[in-house]
């Protein structure tokens, strides 16, 4: 379980994130929703240790992630971040095998390809693995990052806007691939998110932010209501029901 209490982070004299307090149970999929400087990323790259915080806790499965070896925790978190751009020539597979480093130091073994090659198979992108990066779509770049991310086969794994330049299909398939891993293989997955209606349909838990304060958490049917997403985005949002999901209606 990912537990944070009483977290705070500012730059300068802007409070980004505000006295939140959460948990993130294993095996679920977790997305934060909100306007942009809602805090989102900022506690998304706390939680990865990626930027420090100012005060209050974050442990995965008790342990500080502040006080743990980087090797360490790079086996039990994995991040991807919005900005993944690599300007290295590489192939698709060269760049998902990155995500065994933890485990080979560059010397990879039978059992790393391995790794790499379910990765590849999970994001169905086995007919250009052997395609180099700038020669992809955006939104083949994207499936690629998160390949690399899975194969690096933590329990946790945290992502930052991974639907950023894909098209309605592969946004859908990142999201049934998502499900799956937590489904089918225990995954734990954080996800900031700007599509609600994503959110709404995918996720076991919501956490909605705004000015960097915790406005609502719950499952979809408690925060996506209208009176939150009122509060949240200062938008009037039509939700319908349709096969027992929240749909949002905004446009």
């Amino acid at each position: 379980m990912v537990d944070l209490k009483n977290v705070f982070k500012s730059f300068g004299s802007r409070q980004i994130i505000e006295d939140v307090s959460l948990k993130i149970k294993k095996g679920t999929i977790t997305s934060f929703i909100g306007p942009n400087g809602a805090g989102k990323s900022t506690l998304i790259s706390m939680i990865s240790r990626l930027i420090a915080k100012d005060d209050g806790d974050i442990t995965i499965d008790g342990k500080d992630v502040f006080k743990t070896k980087n090797n360490e925790l790079a086996k039990k978190i994995s991040i991807l971040k919005q900005s993944n751009t690599i300007n290295l020539k590489l192939t698709v597979r060269e760049l998902v095998s990155f995500g065994r480093f933890p485990y080979s130091q560059g010397k990879l073994k039978k059992e790393d390809w391995e790794k790499v090659d379910e990765a590849i198979a999970y994001l169905e992108l086995e007919e250009i693995q052997d395609k180099f990066l700038d020669q992809l779509s955006g939104g083949q770049r994207q499936r690629a990052h998160i390949a690399m991310t899975v194969a690096q086969d933590t329990e946790y794994i945290l992502l930052d806007e991974p639907l950023n330049n894909l098209d309605m299909r592969h946004a859908s398939q990142i999201m049934k691939t998502l499900r799956r891993l937590v489904d089918e293989m225990g995954k734990t997955i954080v996800i900031v998110i700007h599509d609600i209606n994503f959110a709404s349909c995918y996720s076991d838990h919501i956490v909605a932010l705004k000015d960097g304060k915790i406005v609502k958490q719950g499952r979809a049917c408690d925060v996506i209501d209208r009176c939150v997403l009122k509060e949240i985005y200062d938008m009037d949002i039509d939700i319908r029901e349709i096969d027992s999901q929240r749909i949002c209606f905004y446009y």
